[in-house]
């Protein structure tokens, strides 16, 4: 990725906004049910035994869920991610970015559902 990760937006909620048909309260259901899922914990447990086949298929799904709800630096740094795992490259580093922008992305959620 050529972009420093935090120079990509968190959330870009107009285009969140559109793609729910203009529903805040439809785009905020959906956020929620963003923070409660569990993606990481799925790709950590595929990643730490090895079943990269598993971890890409986990990646691929946060990846497609953050594209719908418009969390930029989630969605990014998922495709980043799942093209080093898919690849047999090193993904620490990368792994370690989206912890922190899932992180700062659940973050702002609470902001927007307070």
């Amino acid at each position: 990725m050529d972009t420093n990760a935090s120079e990509i937006v968190l959330m870009d909620m107009d285009d969140g906004l559109k793609r729910v048909g203009g529903s805040m309260a439809l785009y905020k259901k959906l956020l929620g049910r963003f923070s409660e899922g569990n993606f990481l914990d799925s790709i950590d447990t595929a990643l730490q035994s090895g079943d990269m086949a598993e971890a890409a298929k986990q990646i691929h799904t946060l990846k497609g869920v953050s594209a719908n709800l418009s969390l930029e630096r989630v969605r990014a740094l998922s495709v980043k991610l799942e093209a080093e795992v898919k690849a047999g490259e090193d993904h620490a580093g990368s792994y370690s970015e989206l912890k922190l922008a899932y992180a700062d992305t659940l973050e702002k959620i609470k902001e927007v559902d307070g």
